[in-house]
């Protein structure tokens, strides 16, 4: 298959993102605090950290605790003109798209237009078929779970040789499709059997959101706007055209090492310009802290999905050595297992923008957390070891008397 375009993110950076975003923590021993009454002091120690030990360009965070808002922020929104991160700053989301996505399906299965158990053949018929695969027995909601063996779209051979490291920067405004995404993931023979193990592939997402446009005959980005944007008054989240390759409105700088995590000689790179087209319905979502945590509170809220859908997208899988210990995974929401127990959200990365929002099940208590850089010199994980440490900053550390 010849494409004009590849996938702007690394296979490197891809494999990490894939098996990090829901990342482990020590076992629960009790539940993460309802709300906070310290200033959240611990947490802006975490963000000051993430500049000063990871040295991250910026970190800020934005706390909703039962009605109360709370802003930090560390460094620098753009090096060149020192200037701080701000609560309107807009970034790339990254796989939080996912939810997005997960939520209109679920969605449009209340409504009666699909059902989660329908084949992606009956949907989108041909479209995945050969190398091993059969459309006819993968479903919905396989994709949605990532146990339908489809392989990522970033694993393929041709994606690696020409978008990990350097060739990025040269590929980076190149610009695709979602079945040119599709055929990419299907060019790598399936994991397993549909339903017969877990591997988070973004081609999953691809097609969800082509099952979207075909039920609804509205594009991805009208039926997100429609449902959520609009009625949640979500005002800086949206999905760019496909030759779009800027953020529109305020936002910062984004900065990357290519996949490389932890090397402080490692040079940097300006990566905000780039082609939205690679991510689609896998992750191609504008917003802002404040926004993810307006749309988080409501879906863990119980406002956006009847509770038949809640149940479903909440129906977790354990990976287990598909997947970071002590994580689980639902229908486009994940759940983390901190020190003094379970929170609940989605994380998001793309070269140069990596971001959390994660909170308590009743979504009263909620982080939402971004940082302008792809690493974080002196941790393991790049910046989930930095998302790691303010989780437990806000919602396991005992204030101080």
């Amino acid at each position: 298959m010849k494409t004009t375009a590849r996938t702007a993110l690394t296979a490197a950076l891809a494999t990490v993102v894939a098996g990090a975003l829901l990342t482990a923590a020590p076992t629960a021993s009790a539940a993460p605090s309802a709300h906070r009454h310290d200033g959240h002091q611990a947490l802006q120690t975490a963000l000051d950290q993430a500049v000063t030990e990871a040295h991250l360009p910026g970190a800020m965070a934005q706390v909703h605790d039962d009605g109360a808002t709370w802003f930090g922020q560390s460094g620098t929104a753009d090096q060149d003109t020192g200037r701080p991160l701000r609560p309107q700053d807009r970034f790339r989301i990254g796989s939080t798209t996912k939810t997005f996505v997960a939520t209109t399906l679920l969605q449009l299965e209340a409504e009666h237009r699909l059902s989660l158990d329908d084949s992606v053949e009956h949907w989108l018929p041909g479209l995945v078929d050969g190398n091993g695969y059969d459309g006819s027995a993968i479903t919905i909601r396989q994709l949605l779970n990532h146990t339908s063996g489809i392989a990522n779209f970033a694993s393929a051979d041709q994606v690696s040789a020409e978008f990990q490291g350097d060739p990025f920067l040269q590929h980076r405004f190149d610009t695709f499709t979602p079945r040119q995404l599709v055929q990419l993931g299907i060019s790598v023979p399936p994991k397993f059997a549909p339903g017969t193990g877990f591997v988070y592939s973004d081609t999953n997402y691809v097609l969800a959101g082509l099952i979207v446009e075909q039920a609804t005959g509205h594009g991805l980005g009208q039926e997100i706007a429609d449902r959520f944007t609009r009625p949640l008054h979500l005002k800086s989240t949206y999905e760019p055209a496909g030759d779009d390759t800027g953020i529109n409105g305020p936002h910062g700088r984004f900065y990357s090492k290519l996949g490389v995590f932890n090397d402080p000689t490692h040079p940097v790179y300006d990566v905000t310009e780039l082609s939205p087209t690679w991510g689609y319905g896998a992750g191609d979502l504008i917003s802002t802290v404040g926004d993810l945590s307006t749309f988080f509170q409501a879906l863990l809220g119980g406002r956006l999905l009847p509770p038949a859908q809640m149940a479903e997208m909440f129906t977790m899988q354990d990976p287990g050595n598909g997947w970071i210990p002590n994580s689980h995974y639902g229908l486009g929401i994940g759940s983390l297992t901190l020190s003094c127990g379970t929170v609940w959200g989605m994380g998001g990365a793309i070269n140069g923008s990596w971001s959390y929002t994660f909170g308590t099940r009743d979504g009263r208590h909620l982080l939402a957390t971004s940082v302008n850089g792809d690493w974080a010199d002196g941790l393991p994980f790049g910046p989930v070891s930095v998302f790691d440490k303010e989780l437990e900053a806000e919602f396991c550390a005992t204030p101080e008397a």
